[in-house]
């Protein structure tokens, strides 16, 4: 014999809870990092997040340049704008492949005595950054916008911070500076130096977010997620 059927109030019940619980499972986004950083890849994954990466191609160094024509070249000033036009640069190619996401966009400068330093231009200047940042404190400025896609982008709502972290340098020789740079790990990040990687033996200690100085503050993007009314936790995949 069947089970009998559920007393009418019950399936109701039954019924509105169904209602409830579809709309979480269709609700959960998709983040977007609109960077080819492997350490801000790596950084979202450890925090139990599987980004979609899309390479923005914005023009850093024009863009920059314009700034200055501005009179807004702080580095503060630079990596927050450079960090939006990433961002901004991939929503609507985003919108049309994955409705529901959150964009994030990064970008990272060393503050030595008020100048904004990136990426070097080549093993020379990674030699000359080095003899001017040893035994010094520089501050590694990390400018972040999170874009919250809507239908259209009237409708996109955006959450912009830049997070700070002093990084004080080991007193290097010559020699040592030399053999570093000849590894080429500083010719491809900002500031010419890593906390993860070879270059985390010559920052003698920080005061700030560590994750802030590999490329990406876990804390305050957490901080702009919810300013966007997206929960951290429905972002894991794990």
């Amino acid at each position: 014999m069947g089970r009998p059927a559920p007393h009418g109030a019950l399936a109701a019940a039954l019924r509105r809870l169904a209602r409830i619980v579809r709309p979480a499972v269709s609700a959960t986004r998709q983040v977007v990092l609109a960077s080819a950083s492997p350490a801000r890849l790596s950084l979202l994954r450890q925090a139990g997040i599987e980004p979609v990466v899309r390479v923005s191609g914005v023009d850093e160094d024009s863009l920059a340049d314009a700034l200055e024509r501005e009179g807004r070249a702080s580095p503060a000033e630079i990596c927050a704008a450079l960090a939006h036009a990433k961002a901004l640069a991939v929503t609507d190619a985003v919108r049309a492949e994955l409705p529901a996401s959150v964009v994030v966009g990064c970008d990272s400068v060393l503050d030595l005595d008020g100048v904004a330093l990136g990426k070097p231009d080549d093993a020379v200047d990674a030699v000359h950054r080095w003899r001017a940042m040893r035994g010094r404190t520089g501050i590694l400025r990390t400018g972040h916008t999170v874009v919250r896609l809507g239908a259209t982008s009237a409708q996109d709502r955006v959450a912009s911070a830049v997070a700070s972290t002093l990084v004080v340098f080991a007193d290097l020789d010559d020699a040592t500076i030399d053999a570093y740079v000849a590894t080429g790990e500083p010719l491809h990040v900002a500031g010419a130096f890593t906390l993860d990687g070879i270059g985390g033996a010559f920052v003698e200690r920080i005061d700030g977010d560590p994750a802030n100085v590999v490329g990406l503050s876990l804390p305050l993007v957490r901080r702009l997620f919810a300013d966007l009314d997206v929960a951290w936790t429905s972002l894991w995949s794990v």
